[in-house]
């Protein structure tokens, strides 16, 4: 078997033949985070941004996200997507987002969770850069994935 299943005999990339596999339950979960200012902080948390309400256009953005994923990214799978789940917290620091997506698939979410969580926080910067333009995305990362082949995954520390 190629060790890199993208790739086929010949070493052309490919999309990998799923149709073999076992639909079962998956879910991945991806974090991402973007530090702002204090006084952009400050506006969230009163919920006085000039754009609106910020947190909920990120949270919009990372759910029509899952669904775009397959567009985006050469050699994904298109999936149905079952649930997402967008959790966002204000820190002292700036926001925190988990964004966990749920399938019944032959294949995992775990692209699908990671390109929400990235462009939710590409959104939030857009929400924010009147106020902050120095915003910027610190870290997006998978966090856990659940189903398939592999079984359970998650990453031992969290940055």
């Amino acid at each position: 078997m190629n060790a890199f299943p993208h790739l086929n005999d010949q070493g052309n990339a490919h999309m990998v033949n799923v149709v073999e596999k076992t639909v079962t339950e998956r879910s991945a979960t991806a974090y991402s985070f973007v530090s702002m200012s204090p006084e952009v902080i400050a506006l969230l948390r009163a919920g006085d941004m000039p754009k609106g309400d910020a947190l909920a256009v990120a949270r919009i953005a990372a759910i029509s996200a899952t669904k775009k994923t397959s567009d985006l990214i050469p050699l994904c799978h298109p999936l149905a997507i079952h649930g997402v789940d967008v959790l966002m917290e204000i820190t002292d620091k700036g926001v925190a987002m988990l964004v966990t997506v749920m399938t019944a698939d032959r294949t995992g979410v775990e692209m699908e969770a990671l390109t929400a969580a990235s462009v939710g926080a590409l959104a939030l910067i857009d929400m924010v850069k009147g106020r902050d333009r120095m915003a910027r995305i610190e870290c997006v990362e998978l966090r856990e994935k659940k189903g398939g082949r592999s079984g359970h995954w998650t990453r031992e520390a969290h940055a």
